[in-house]
């Protein structure tokens, strides 16, 4: 197995990106992960059917930090069929300080959502067709070897792109050469360099494959169209509209400003490093997010609302999956549709998008009717698969209905 920065990314973000997606071997009795097509009709969205909140089993979900080991844990459930907020463990191990509602985090790969909306808003704005190849807004960036591909295929992961190279990547196969490369700086521009010449892995549209690639050529893709860094394009056309104060884009800045929850991994002898201070120009375009649980749930009621970011027909798109004979590599139905991923649990479907960076693990999801939304972030002290248990966990307290006496109601809080 290749030790690439990129390589092991791929491999990690990707299992940990479909948990809910694919943990049905895995998951709680209740749990059934079931990939769900395009829910909407002529009348709109189908209605949700959310069971009631059950707070004893979200306080649960989030107060075991030693299955798997995590330092802290906080997650927010918002929408019309009730509302909740917890935390369990602490922001900063060294001050014991608790975890606060405004505490920062890094989000991973929900970057891709906003990133995401914008390259639709351009769309929608006639300024970037979505059926038209990347090759011709970027030309020259991409391999001449490689098909065309559609700008909605990045959107989408069905674009084909091979796996980059590892040559002259240093290794980060053990948590100590992780944080001896925390500073290490990238530009989009290397990390693209990293494709090789080919072959595709498949033809573009053909299939569905999770690769954080295709989002750094979206984000250029918005550079090119825009004139403007992606994330100031973003910030002019997302985070300042809806008031996402929180919410950023660090850029080079290793650091995390202001009140925040710190990340930390867990060393060869298992005593924890603090995991925070971290450049995230290696995640370029595709998941240096920072945000709060707040901002989040406040970013997905403004997406799902139709004419708010998007226009209905443009937002519609954010909700249809490829057709029925795409498959992920794992011969499962495709999972991700123009900046989302869906998945079914407990019979109640989520849209929405798992992030992971190093010590933290994040996601915000919701029914499309926005019944239910949910926030969640947490600092796990592992970077493997062992994250899953509590993400099902949490998947399955904040769906599955409450064990209660008939009649009896629930009060968030």
């Amino acid at each position: 197995m290749t030790s690439s920065l990129f390589s092991r990314r791929a491999l990690v973000g990707a299992a940990l990106s479909a948990a809910l997606l694919a943990g049905a071997a895995t998951a709680p009795a209740a749990f059934a992960a079931t990939p769900q097509s395009d829910v909407s009709t002529a009348a709109g969205p189908a209605a949700s059917v959310v069971p009631p909140l059950d707070t004893a089993a979200l306080r649960a979900a989030i107060s075991d930090l030693d299955h798997p080991q995590a330092t802290a844990a906080q997650l927010r459930v918002g929408g019309r069929a009730g509302q909740w907020y917890g935390t369990a463990g602490v922001a900063d191990i060294r001050t014991g300080a608790p975890v606060r509602a405004d505490d920062t985090f890094r989000a991973g790969s929900i970057t891709k959502v906003f990133v995401a909306t914008v390259v639709l808003q351009l769309s929608a704005e006639g300024r970037i067709d979505l059926d038209k190849p990347v090759q011709d807004y970027l030309p020259g960036l991409l391999p001449k070897s490689y098909a065309p591909i559609k700008v909605s295929q990045l959107l989408n992961h069905t674009s084909g792109l091979p796996d980059e190279s590892d040559a002259g990547i240093p290794k980060r196969d053990t948590p100590e050469r992780i944080l001896e490369h925390r500073y290490d700086q990238w530009t989009p521009e290397k990390i693209v360099a990293m494709l090789p010449d080919g072959p595709m892995k498949f033809t573009p549209g053909t299939k569905q494959e999770y690769r954080g690639m295709n989002y750094v050529l979206a984000a250029m893709l918005i550079e090119k169209t825009t004139g403007k860094p992606y994330a100031k394009a973003i910030g002019e056309r997302v985070l300042r509209p809806l008031g996402l104060r929180h919410t950023s884009f660090p850029g080079r800045d290793p650091k995390i400003h202001g009140p925040h929850v710190h990340g930390y991994l867990a060393m060869s002898d298992g005593t924890l490093k603090d995991a925070t201070d971290f450049d995230q120009s290696e995640a370029w375009g595709e998941g240096e997010l920072i945000s709060t649980t707040g901002d989040l749930d406040r970013f997905i009621t403004a997406l799902f609302t139709p004419g708010k970011l998007l226009p209905k027909a443009t937002l519609d798109k954010m909700f249809t999956l490829p057709g029925a004979d795409v498959r992920m590599p794992d011969g499962s139905p495709a999972s991700y549709s123009m900046g989302l991923q869906t998945v079914t649990v407990n019979g109640v479907t989520l849209w929405g998008k798992t992030g992971e960076r190093y010590g933290y693990n994040s996601a915000v999801v919701a029914t499309r009717d926005l019944q239910r939304r949910v926030a969640y972030s947490w600092t796990p002290t592992h970077r493997d698969k062992s994250q899953m248990e509590m993400v099902l966990r949490m998947a399955d307290a904040v769906t599955k209905p409450a064990s209660r006496p008939a009649g009896q109601t629930v009060n968030a809080g």
